[in-house]
């Protein structure tokens, strides 16, 4: 799996993994259906408590982005959101303001952080489009 941890970044490991999940989502590495790792297996890869990876797990679930199937294992839920326009609002604009917060203490300028802004939009577009290409070559190569 593609996680990685890093204990001096002073944000919470369970977080960590939660916005690596959903990142690989958005960027299209991970799709619906897609099974993650189990809890104790990604717990040993990452040398960490099991118990931090089940709250990982739990706000994935609880986030909408992944689905749980007892005796299974967590996969990557329907792309549909569990939220109503309104809270996905919500949750959208307090993570842009929690990121325009940190610009300005690294002292970061408008400019510069609507340019990171827009690069990380394209850099996102072209690994989904990537993604979206290597999806069809596998499929034509699976009729044949």
């Amino acid at each position: 799996m593609f996680i990685e941890i890093h204990f001096q970044s002073g944000k919470p490991t369970y977080l960590q993994i939660v916005d690596q999940v959903k990142t690989a989502v958005a960027s299209g590495r991970l799709r619906e259906g897609d099974a993650l790792l189990g809890i104790r297996p990604l717990a040993e890869r990452l040398r960490i408590n099991r118990n931090t990876v089940a709250k990982a797990y739990t706000e994935l679930e609880r986030q909408g982005v992944v689905a749980t199937q007892a005796g299974k294992g967590c996969f990557i839920a329907e792309s549909a959101s569990p939220f109503n326009n309104e809270v996905r609002e919500r949750m959208l604009l307090e993570a842009i303001d929690a990121a325009i917060v940190e610009a300005h203490h690294l002292q970061v300028t408008d400019e510069a952080f609507l340019d990171a802004v827009q690069k990380r939009l394209q850099l996102y577009a072209k690994k989904k489009q990537e993604t979206n290409a290597t999806d069809d070559v596998e499929s034509r190569e699976a009729k044949r």
